[in-house]
């Protein structure tokens, strides 16, 4: 059987200084990391450094190369493929502001279809993956894997001020960002956690169907995206919790890994908005739980009119033993919590006030703060506002009967914000996942070096692809 080869991204326009570094110290595969740095950068900045976490590196060119093969190593320990896998890899500028920044990204340079040992016709693979199954090198001449990371993180005072790169290897990040974990994340895309369908078209890549979306089915229509159209699958794509995975293999990881308790905020009255209304928790405060809190909801009010509680409320008597309600913008969301807290409120629910959905969470640090508080859509705030002149009772807490992070089936949800956030929709689990997991669209500080359950579910994804 011919195999058909696509290109996917193109190589670097000029590869200078190439170097390969690879370990045969652990197991399954082989991973060689290809620096494409030129002569004094990336790789090769020969600024000193401190050895730190375990990476002896003493310049920052060779802290980053050794964090490089330290997450290579990590991956071929838990991967089986007798054909090894190039990472053309480097440091490069990438966009960055004050307080944002691209960390960096990792995709395959090609993909394969129709070749020996394929588990499926007509379907792409990554290049990576099609060579473990064919037990050959399907594109000897290149490499499978590119990665580029942001070289101004750390480095310049403009870019996430105060946030650098952390290249320990013992996970010991602090305030900084671990490169370990970003890099598993991203080395996960380019080895097959990722879908080369379009997300806003819904149209196959090249007219046919990937490995990734093979496994992919939306709950609302009770179908999978291989036996959709392309109107529906950009449908799915923003169909918010109600699009999971199906491979055995995760399924039953996440029995093992997420925890029952999936947050909803509970309208019970008045009866033409009661239901269940997807939320996203906070960072700080108590955890929401089960039975959870009960009360009426109540608009804040600063006084004037002002309903973000960004000052003392005006109507604390309202609010007291009640469900305050308030909304986005104008000051940080434990501001926010804490003005109601203040003014006696038992919980809080903060409306977004831009479109989209499902609603992130709160992020913040504050100690004081011993109430739940959690963020709704706008057009959930906008449906619990049409109400309250009537009436409205809610409770505040968790259904012990899901997981976070999954569905009633223990599938695990994808991530399908509405919009499409290109390079994010699809390919990673839904932010609602808990504990976190490695491969949600954000990198949280809690996550740990591990691929596999009972921490990740990552290394599962892979074994129901093929790996």
């Amino acid at each position: 059987m011919k195999n058909s080869p696509c290109k996917l991204m193109r190589h670097l326009a000029a590869v200078i200084c190439i170097a390969l570094f690879s370990s045969f110290a652990f197991g399954a595969a082989t991973i060689v990391i290809v620096n494409t740095n030129a002569p004094g950068e990336g790789f090769n900045d020969p600024t000193p450094a401190t050895p730190v976490g375990g990476n002896t590196g003493t310049t920052i060119g060779e802290q980053r190369l050794i964090a490089f093969q330290y997450a290579a190593d990590i991956w071929g320990a838990n991967l089986n493929s007798n054909v090894p896998i190039y990472v053309e890899s480097s440091f490069v500028p990438l966009s960055c502001t004050t307080t944002s920044a691209v960390l960096g990204s990792a995709g395959p340079l090609e993909v394969f279809s129709d070749f020996p040992g394929e588990r499926f016709g007509a379907t792409w693979y990554h290049v990576a993956l099609a060579n473990k199954l064919a037990g050959e090198d399907l594109s000897p001449d290149g490499n499978d894997i590119i990665a580029r990371f942001n070289s101004l993180i750390g480095t310049d005072p403009n870019c996430l001020t105060g946030v650098g790169w952390y290249y320990g290897l013992d996970n010991s990040h602090g305030t900084d960002i671990d490169l370990v974990t970003v890099l598993l994340h991203e080395f996960a895309h380019g080895l097959g956690f990722s879908t080369f369908v379009d997300k806003t078209t819904g149209e196959n890549f090249f007219g046919q169907t990937d490995i990734y979306a093979r496994f992919i089915r939306d709950n609302t229509l009770g179908k999978k995206w291989l036996n959709m159209k392309a109107p529906q699958r950009a449908a799915s794509a923003v169909n918010s919790r109600r699009v999971v995975w199906t491979g055995s293999a995760v399924r039953q990881g996440a029995r093992h890994t997420l925890i029952p308790g999936t947050p909803l905020l509970k309208v019970t009255s008045p009866a033409g908005i009661a239901g269940n209304y997807d939320v996203g928790a906070a960072a700080f405060g108590p955890p929401l739980s089960s039975p959870g809190v009960s009360g009426n909801v109540v608009l804040a009010d600063d006084g004037a009119g002002g309903t973000s509680a960004c000052t003392a409320l005006a109507n604390a008597g309202a609010i007291a033993g009640n469900i305050a309600l308030v909304d986005r913008g104008t000051c940080t969301f434990t501001v926010k919590v804490k003005n109601a807290q203040n003014a006696g409120a038992i919980a809080v629910v903060v409306a977004d006030n831009v479109a989209g959905s499902p609603p992130s969470g709160l992020g913040g640090t504050d100690p004081t703060i011993t109430i739940p508080s959690v963020r709704v859509s706008l057009a959930d705030g906008n449906t619990i506002k049409g109400q309250l002149s009537t009436g409205v009772s809610a409770t505040l807490g968790v259904d012990l009967s899901i997981r976070a992070g999954a569905d009633t089936s223990d599938r695990a949800l994808l991530f399908t914000p509405n919009p499409v956030q290109l390079g994010s929709t699809i390919s990673h689990w839904d932010t609602i996942a808990f504990p976190n997991l490695l491969m949600e669209p954000a990198i949280n500080g809690d996550l740990t070096h591990s691929l596999k359950p009972p921490q990740d579910l990552t290394l599962k994804l892979m074994k129901d692809i093929g790996w």
